[in-house]
């Protein structure tokens, strides 16, 4: 990947090769109380591409955070090759009220590119793209599933573009899924300006999970080693092909009640195959929701109780289920069981 100058600034502060520096950005007050945006900028002795690794863009969204913490430790760091921008918290209002949105309720990842004279989300939007993204060469945006559902660990991307295709793979999440862009999402402003990004999308919100906090973590160290930004410890270590899949579909409850869920993420599911039961609370009566495809559980809701037309599954469409299945066993069982990182064998599991 080509990087666009040698010289790195960010906020006005330039930084030097082989310094690791926090800098703390500007944002509009909080009512009367002052706002900034921390980022960590971490550059290499050697110059190389610039990339960003953004989390909870979505205030609700935590799992990105303890990615990128544990990531910031890892001494491989050391031998980077150009430079990594860190941004842990980017909707800081969010997180402070443990919501998804911004104080004026609306969508951070739907106002971009944003203007300085428009709403709080606009506003923050544009500082963040202006002064950080627009200046990097690639990016990864780290996210969960919304409020009350979970992701299976997934790569988003389009598949018809070759580079980000590829290192969709090489991240190793379980699943690669072709997403459209969506009009004033990071991802569609950042596509217009040439700097390519992906989506990694897994847990719930308001919580960490382990496997997908672990799994968000080798796969940034894949992405920065593809780019040749790290290192290839092993060079003779083949990577796990994930499963892809190029359209998914929500399905929906036919009926309101209580649900028993039967089957979970990572699940292989068949066509017509019972993949839950709505039951009436006070009544005998219990109704069956089937697999409309087959495919794999990539999304689901965790709440018990359920009306009509709630969504339930989110399920990636698949043609060849016993590879599928093939592949699911793989994470399941080895993905995270194998660390290279003696740092990351050292942190406490997160139950």
């Amino acid at each position: 990947m080509e990087h666009k100058n040698s010289k790195v600034e960010f906020a006005g502060t330039e930084i030097l090769r082989g310094t690791n520096v926090t800098i703390n950005l500007e944002l509009p007050k909080l009512y009367h109380s002052p706002m900034d945006l921390p980022i960590r900028v971490i550059r290499g002795k050697k110059d190389g591409p610039t990339i960003f690794i953004s989390a909870a863009i979505h205030g609700d969204e935590l799992n990105g955070i303890e990615i990128i913490r544990r990531f910031r430790k890892l001494s491989i760091l050391k031998r980077l090759k150009g430079t990594v921008v860190l941004i842990p918290i980017v909707n800081i209002y969010g997180v402070m009220t443990l919501s998804r949105y911004m104080p004026d309720r609306r969508d951070l990842n739907r106002s971009f590119p944003g203007t300085k004279k428009g709403s709080l989300a606009s506003r923050v939007a544009k500082v963040f793209f202006d002064e950080i993204v627009s200046k990097c060469d690639f990016g990864l945006d780290l996210h969960t599933a919304s409020i009350h559902k979970s992701n299976l660990p997934q790569i988003r991307t389009n598949l018809d573009n070759k580079f980000t295709y590829n290192l969709a793979k090489i991240f190793e999440a379980p699943v690669v899924l072709h997403s459209e862009l969506r009009d004033g999402s990071l991802r569609a402003e950042a596509q217009e300006k040439e700097i390519p990004v992906l989506l990694y999308e897994a847990g719930e919100a308001l919580r960490f999970d382990e496997t997908s906090i672990r799994i968000g973590v080798k796969g940034i160290v894949n992405i920065l080693r593809e780019l040749d930004m790290l290192p290839i410890v092993n060079r003779k270590r083949k990577y796990k092909i994930p499963i892809v899949a190029r359209s998914s579909q929500w399905i929906r409850s036919t009926e309101s009640g209580i649900i028993r869920t039967i089957k979970a993420l990572g699940d292989i599911v068949k066509e017509d195959e019972i993949i839950a039961y709505v039951d009436e609370p006070l009544g005998d009566e219990s109704f069956e929701i089937k697999a409309t495809f087959d495919g794999v559980i990539i999304g689901k809701s965790e709440i018990p109780l359920i009306q009509e037309g709630d969504a339930i599954f989110h399920i990636a469409k698949l043609k060849d289920l016993e590879r599928a299945e093939d592949k699911m066993e793989y994470f399941n069982e080895d993905a995270i069981e194998v660390s290279e990182f003696s740092e990351l064998k050292k942190e406490e599991i997160i139950e």
